[in-house]
């Protein structure tokens, strides 16, 4: 079975031999562990196309992993202390309403093959030359690059109150999103990858009727466009997010990296086992970081039983930061490829 049949029946509960590998690498632990890094990973069989593409110099990297004060395509200037580490935006182009008329949104290029970057520009388009691979391409935000334009706590306050002027940036946020997704889609991939964190620890960060009446139905325009298409959509939101999984599932979402240590594991498996696949997220604030060896191990079996079955529904993938103990990043990815139910 090669990498991108075993992702598709892992997708479609269609029994796997394994679960398939994706990676979640933090550009500031390659640069941190270097050589040791990649000992490690050159015995991993990743099933997403990791060893094919190129890596990317420090000096290249996006604005909001590069060190120092930066400004993106978007004209938000981020700030970020050390280099590969996501930085925090300092300055947003329409955290004053006044200056919206005089706005203007970017035009990027799509390029399919970019970089090994966790920031989810890690994606390659099928490849004749390398059709055993399952594609991904994306790393697209809405709610995110609302506040990254507005400003967190503005974009609350301005859903609070549905101003008009936050109504008309949705509307031309999504416009954009779907020129952008023509681009992606013009390519030749299986799945296309949004992300959004939804969650504080243990709540939504708006009440899922605001979430239902106001961005529900962009995750509607944009997901269609990619299911009709015939490529999958794959979701990130880390958080607290029990409340909306209903709705991303019923929204077409067929895979979902989701902070389930930070839910109930026995709901998250009896309320949509079978339903959705999740790409895992394990626990990263604790057992990967503080643990030991065994107790990753362990962790990873936790988490696999509650969120899969032998049928599949499982993406074996597990975020590795610079503190990520080597002998925990190992022992991760040797309980994921020798993974059995």
């Amino acid at each position: 079975m090669n990498s991108r049949e075993r992702v598709l029946k892992a997708i479609n509960f269609d029994y796997p031999d394994r679960p398939p590998i994706s990676h979640a690498i933090l550009p500031s632990a390659i640069l941190h562990y270097g050589k040791e890094l990649q000992t490690i990973l050159k015995d991993v069989h990743e099933d997403f196309g990791w060893d094919i593409l190129p890596d990317l110099p420090p000096e290249e990297y996006p604005p909001y992993y590069r060190k120092g004060k930066n400004y993106d395509g978007f004209g938000t200037l981020w700030s970020s202390e050390t280099m590969g580490e996501f930085g925090v935006p300092l300055e947003m182009p329409l955290s004053n309403w006044e200056n919206y008329d005089a706005y203007r949104w970017p035009d990027f290029p799509i390029q399919p093959v970019t970089t090994r970057l966790y920031s989810g520009h890690m994606s390659h388009p099928k490849n004749e030359k390398r059709p055993d691979f399952y594609a991904r391409g994306g790393w697209i935000t809405f709610f995110e690059q609302m506040q990254q334009l507005r400003g967190f706590t503005q974009v609350l306050l301005d859903l609070a109150e549905e101003s008009r002027e936050i109504y008309r940036l949705r509307d031309d946020l999504l416009q954009f999103h779907l020129s952008q997704l023509d681009k992606w889609i013009a390519h030749n991939y299986d799945g296309i990858h949004f992300a959004d964190d939804w969650g504080s620890q243990n709540n939504l960060f708006i009440s899922p009727e605001v979430w239902r009446k106001f961005f529900k139905p962009v995750y509607k325009a944009m997901f269609e466009k990619v299911t009709a298409a015939g490529m999958d959509v794959h979701f990130h939101s880390d958080g607290y997010i029990v409340e909306i999984i209903p709705d991303l599932i019923d929204l077409g979402v067929k895979v979902l990296n989701a902070q389930v240590n930070i839910m109930d594991l026995d709901w998250i498996q009896k309320n949509f086992n079978g339903k959705v696949c999740f790409r895992s997220d394990l626990d990263r604030q604790n057992v990967t970081l503080f643990g030991t060896p065994e107790d990753v191990r362990k962790h990873i079996n936790t988490v696999f039983t509650h969120i899969g079955s032998e049928r599949g529904g499982i993406i074996a993938c597990g975020e590795i930061g610079r503190d990520t103990p080597l002998d925990n990043i190992k022992a991760m990815y040797d309980t994921f490829m020798n993974f059995k139910f």
